[in-house]
C-alpha cells in the first residue's frame, strides 16, 4: 500500500520538523492539498508552503488541486516541486487539455472525483492517466467522517481500469484510518492519504506503518 500523509493535518509552526518526520517514516508520497476558497470551501496553502515541504523531503509530492482554473498554476506547482498533480473533474472544462498540460512537463498526472461524481466519467479518459484521487468525504476540511459508499466506488473504479486494461493508481483521500484502509484496501485502492489519524496518533511513524501493512 502507498501511504501519502497530507500535511494539512501538520502543526504549522512546525512544517520543517514534521516534514522530516514523515521524510523519516515509511510513508511513500507526502499529500499537498492545495484549496483556494471557491471550489472547495476553505483556504489552505500555495506555492511557498510546497517549496518549504520540497527542502526537507526526498519523498514524491503528490499535490491535488482543488481551485479553480488549475491550468493556470500547472507550470508553478511543477517548478515548486510537485512530482504528481491531481485536478478535479468538477472543476475542468477541458479536462483532456488539462491531463496532456500537466503530462508535458514529464511528471504524473491524476483526475479527483467528489463523492458524487460517478467513474463513468473517466471513460474517455482513462488510459491518459497516471492515477485517479477518489474523495470519501466532500473536499474542504480534514478530520471528516467516511462516506461508506466509497468503497463501492473503489471497486467500479477497479473494473473500469481492468476492463479497458489502463495502468492507473487507485488513491483515496478522507477518514481513512485502519478500519476504513483496510476496506479500501480489499476493494482494490492503490494508495492512501491520512490526514488526521497520521498526525494526531500518539506515534505518527508507528501509524503510517500500520497503513503500509494494508
Amino acid at each position: 500500500m502507498i501511504v501519502s500523509p497530507s500535511i494539512l493535518s501538520c502543526d504549522f509552526g512546525n512544517v520543517e520538523r514534521d516534514t522530516k518526520m514523515l521524510d523519516a517514516s515509511e510513508a511513500d508520497w507526502l499529500h499537498i492539498d492545495v484549496m483556494d476558497g471557491v471550489f472547495a470551501p476553505n483556504i489552505s496553502f500555495g506555492f511557498p508552503i510546497l517549496k518549504s515541504v520540497n527542502q526537507h523531503t526526498d519523498k514524491i509530492l503528490d499535490v491535488h488541486l482543488m481551485i479553480v482554473n488549475p491550468d493556470h498554476f500547472i507550470k508553478e506547482f511543477v517548478d515548486a516541486g510537485a512530482d504528481i498533480i491531481t485536478v478535479h473533474f468538477e472543476a475542468c472544462t477541458h479536462l483532456h487539455r488539462s491531463i496532456q498540460l500537466i503530462k508535458s512537463f514529464g511528471i504524473k498526472a491524476g483526475v479527483a472525483l467528489n463523492p458524487h461524481t460517478p467513474v463513468s466519467v473517466l471513460e474517455e479518459v482513462i488510459h491518459d492517466l497516471d492515477l485517479v484521487l477518489i474523495m470519501s468525504v466532500n473536499p474542504g476540511f480534514g478530520g471528516e467522517k467516511f462516506i461508506e459508499s466509497s468503497v463501492a466506488k473503489v471497486k467500479k473504479l477497479k473494473t473500469l481500469i481492468e476492463e479497458n486494461n489502463a495502468s492507473v493508481i487507485i488513491e483515496v483521500d478522507g477518514g481513512v484510518n485502519i478500519e476504513t484502509g483496510k476496506k479500501l484496501s480489499e476493494a482494490g485502492a492503490d494508495a492512501l492519504v491520512a490526514g488526521s489519524y497520521v498526525f494526531k496518533s500518539e506515534n505518527p511513524s508507528e501509524t503510517i506503518a500500520s497503513l503500509k501493512k494494508l
